[in-house]
């Protein structure tokens, strides 16, 4: 019989063992938001928790069009030809009616999803920040105690994606376009502190001369940022997805960032940092779920939001009373001695 999310010791015996269905299964649990989903996704988690870190975890990013699921592909499938077993995770906008992925990623990389060494899966972003799936990490693990020694991640490539990325992988791989510096220039040095390697893309055809000069202005540009990490310079290279030129050295040079990185112990410290941020992150999370379900918290959100929509109340203020009422203290009073005093009733004029 095989496992399912009710059982969650059978399910992570079946992912381990290699189950395709079980792992996405497995996924499917813990993206879950309910609240019984939740406690056996937990379950689920510790049973595998020591069979997962073994693997390379590699964000890649990139504006739309500048072919991200192209190049996954092509990077999938030779990492496959080198012996990997390669999970991607790929992280889609959420439709507004169903909450489901929009982009179908199993569509635009049918030759990875049918390899038998691959592992292909959407999932929703869900309106989380960046475009990150909220459950993505607990995804990556789940892959990593399946077997897949190389997991990417995907994302949408927009707003703060980046950095979302960036703060649960190993390495950050940044795609670019040839000559198209204009669409980064706002978000141009936020993105290149974080990239450990950068690809100018689509280098083929007329577009290949200007995809060398592209590359030559990033490396130019990089000399003037801080590297991000001590241990590595970021490296800058072309590569063309479609006809598969530089995605071997593409490789190579991710196959000398898990070398050099892993031997200084620096993918380690990465790792431990995001561990501590990801601690937090459920810390705030948990606590936002519960404030909600409390009933004296809840009323008062009630009550407060409309004045804060309608400016007559700020929004620090009208938070500050809503944490008072969770914790159980008078609202309006300071919640240790001398931080702050009572506070009058909120004024009818409006704040701008």
């Amino acid at each position: 019989m095989p496992a399912t999310p009710a059982d969650p010791i059978a399910l992570a015996e079946a992912v381990r063992g290699g189950d395709r269905r079980a792992l996405a299964r497995a996924i499917t649990l813990v993206e879950s938001t309910r609240r019984d989903h939740r406690d056996r996704a937990r379950a689920l988690l510790a049973a595998l928790a020591p069979y997962a870190g073994r693997s390379l975890r590699v964000g890649i990013s990139g504006v739309p069009g500048v072919g991200k699921s192209t190049f996954i592909e092509a990077f999938g499938v030779h990492a496959i030809d080198q012996g990997r077993r390669v999970a991607v995770l790929t992280v889609d906008p959420s439709s507004a009616l169903s909450g489901g992925s929009i982009l179908g990623d199993k569509t635009r990389m049918p030759r990875l999803a049918a390899e038998r060494r691959a592992f292909v899966r959407p999932s929703p972003s869900g309106g989380s920040l960046g475009g990150v799936a909220r459950r993505t990490r607990e995804s990556i693990l789940v892959c990593e105690a399946a077997g897949h020694d190389l997991v990417v991640v995907e994302t949408v490539g927009v707003g703060q994606s980046e950095v979302a990325v960036a703060g649960m992988t190993d390495l950050f791989l940044l795609l670019l376009l040839p000559g198209g510096g204009d669409e980064l220039q706002g978000i141009k040095r936020g993105i290149m502190e974080l990239a450990d390697v950068l690809l100018v893309n689509k280098a083929d055809g007329e577009l290949e001369r200007t995809a060398t000069t592209t590359a030559a202005e990033y490396r130019g540009a990089l000399g003037f940022l801080r590297p991000r990490d001590a241990d590595w310079t970021a490296v800058v290279a072309t590569c063309s997805a479609a006809t598969g030129a530089g995605i071997a050295s593409a490789f190579d040079l991710v196959r000398r960032f898990e070398t050099e990185m892993t031997a200084r112990g620096a993918i380690t410290r990465r790792r431990a940092a995001q561990a501590r941020d990801w601690m937090w992150a459920e810390v705030a999370d948990a606590l936002t779920v519960r404030l909600r379900a409390h009933p004296r918290a809840a009323a008062l959100l009630t009550e407060l939001e409309p004045a804060v929509a309608r400016g007559d109340l700020p929004g620090s203020v009208a938070a500050e009373q809503v944490v008072d009422a969770f914790l159980g203290e008078p609202t309006g009073t300071a919640s240790a001695p001398g931080t702050r005093g009572p506070q009058s009733p909120p004024t009818t004029r409006r704040c701008r």
